[in-house]
């Protein structure tokens, strides 16, 4: 039986950056598992993904299933025929369901007794006639909160479907995927090459793509790409980049013909704390920072145009024109900030919800002092020291700063607590609460540290499920599961000797009085007030350059 590789490419509006690579290998997984369920064998599997593509390559794909044996158990010979041995209505019936007629059919005996039975061998479903049906499921099992409609139709996906590649060998399949009928044709770079390509065969792809259309499909090869061009560049100019694995992934997902160039910004700004500056770069601009070999920042980033332009210097100057007065409002937020102490913004807390039936910050805070003082009693710290920091452990959420930079809670409030003179112990815990903040995260090192990073977990744990609002599958506001297996972890890891048992009755107590009054329970539509939607300011539009990686592209 001969073979052919199998190409499908779905391409579309540009797709989410964060969630590229997980729909790209759903895809494939799914387009594999179709093809296993179908009895297709099949060889090697290869996974695209750009901003505007999602495509699968099978390798050595049969053109046909193998034949099939079928075979069917009937009813009873006693029930199959009457007394006078003809036929009756059971034996007809199962005769015609099978496509045959009762004289067909042959008789099996067994420990069920004597039955009719009906055998046969079919011929396997061709490939061709399969594939479209199993790429239509495979899209349609993909992890998509919510499916976009688009023009006049019913068709349903993460991002408007612009055109469909199926093809088998040398054949363009004719089928409609999403309400899209598909072809040969698939097409480049928006700017570099926007007119549609002819994909001769399924091998040709990636070639052609690169080649004629200003596209490295495989994201992996993407990614190295940039990883390489940013580092190499990096050091020519004296440094090395800061470059998260996750920002990486973003940045590869937003570009398809990657071009990195440098940028600068004025020298003052590095005055502001280090991860203020990290968080404008990186959150804000997707740009990569750069530190010198000390891990001492540089007034330089790099950005990664998705185009090569006839004019750098004109997208250089554009990118650092966006990340000015960003930085410029992080250095006024920051100055801002500094003007009134941590203590000065304690009454504010009332007048924030945590959530609607544990009350406030500011009830929130008073549990967490109890309950952070007794744990560093347990492990011999400053209990004094313990409850200064769980007073103002909160207070920073309140600042401009992190209702602009919600990541930086904690790390603000280390930073302001260390201007305002508190004891350093008590700036330090601040900064660790929140640890670990995720998945092999650090853990907080201090003793004060770890007591109020427990002390707040365990409050906002046993409040939630005091009022029966536990996480479920798909949603978990308040990040319940994390809080626990951040408690877990500090306590096993720091093989600290206290009873979690006793912290979470202790914890209970202190919500008593709350969760006493909210004996009907109600859906929670309120938000954690540690995220952005505290904010003491109006957030300033963001500004982005229209040919930095943020941006689809521009004017070359």
């Amino acid at each position: 039986m001969s073979r052919h590789d199998f190409l499908v490419e779905i391409g579309t509006e540009e797709l989410p950056p964060r969630a590229l690579k997980d729909l790209a290998a759903a895809f494939a997984e799914n387009v594999a598992k179709g093809l296993d369920e179908a009895h297709l064998r099949h060889g090697k599997r290869q996974r695209f993904a750009s901003p505007r593509r999602l495509a699968v390559l099978i390798k050595g794909l049969w053109e046909q299933q193998p034949e099939q044996q079928f075979k069917r158990r009937g009813p009873p010979i006693s029930a199959a025929f009457d007394a006078a041995g003809a036929p009756t209505r059971a034996a007809l019936a199962f005769a015609e369901s099978c496509g045959t007629n009762v004289s067909s059919l042959s008789r099996v005996s067994d420990a069920k007794g004597e039955a009719l039975f009906y055998s046969a061998r079919l011929p396997g479903a061709l490939a061709r006639d399969l594939l479209p049906g199993i790429v239509q499921a495979a899209l349609d099992a993909l992890p998509i909160p919510k499916r976009m409609r688009w023009g006049n139709g019913d068709a349903q996906f993460v991002r408007p479907v612009q055109w469909v590649l199926l093809l088998f060998g040398k054949d363009a399949l004719d089928a409609r995927i999403i309400d899209t009928q598909s072809g040969h044709v698939t097409f480049g770079h928006r700017f570099h090459a926007p007119k549609p390509l002819r994909i001769a065969t399924p091998g040709a792809y990636v070639a052609t793509l690169r080649e004629r259309g200003y596209v490295l499909a495989d994201f992996e090869e993407r990614r190295e790409k940039i990883r390489g061009g940013v580092v190499e560049l990096a050091q020519s100019l004296g440094g090395a980049p800061v470059m998260s694995e996750d920002l990486l992934d973003e940045v590869t997902a937003l570009v398809e013909w990657p071009v990195p160039l440098a940028g600068a910004f004025e020298r003052r700004f590095l005055e502001l704390p280090r991860e203020v500056l990290i968080a404008t770069l990186q959150e804000h601009q997707r740009y990569f920072p750069i530190a010198d070999v000390n891990g001492r920042l540089l007034p330089a980033f790099i950005a990664v145009a998705n185009l090569e332009s006839r004019d750098p210097a004109q997208v250089r100057a554009g990118n650092e024109r966006v990340v000015r007065p960003r930085l410029s409002d992080a250095a006024f937020f920051y100055e801002t900030d500094r003007k009134q102490p941590l203590a000065q913004r304690r009454d504010e807390l009332a007048k924030v919800t945590f959530q609607s039936r544990l009350g406030t910050l500011a009830d929130k805070t008073r549990r967490i002092r109890t309950l952070a003082s007794e744990i560093a009693a347990q492990l011999g710290a400053d209990t004094a020291q313990a409850d200064r920091a769980a007073e103002l452990c909160k207070c920073d959420l309140l600042t401009a700063m992190v209702g602009e930079f919600p990541e930086l809670q904690g790390t603000m409030g280390r930073y302001y607590a260390q201007h305002d003179g508190e004891p350093a112990a008590v700036a330090q815990a601040i900064g660790e609460q929140y640890l670990p903040r995720f998945a092999g995260d650090e853990l907080p090192a201090s003793p004060l540290g770890i007591s109020l990073a427990i002390a707040d977990k365990l409050d906002t744990i046993t409040g939630i499920f005091a009022i029966d609002q536990k996480p479920t599958g798909t949603r978990d506001p308040f990040g319940v599961r994390r809080a626990a297996l951040g408690v877990v972890r500090i306590i096993i890891e720091k093989r600290l000797e206290l009873d979690l048992r006793a912290l979470i009755r202790r914890a209970a107590e202190l919500l008593a009085e709350r969760t006493a009054s909210a004996a009907t329970p109600a859906p929670c539509r309120s938000r954690p007030a540690s995220w952005s939607s505290i904010r003491s300011f109006r957030r300033p539009e963001r500004r982005r350059s229209p040919c930095s990686s943020t941006g689809s592209g521009g004017r070359a």
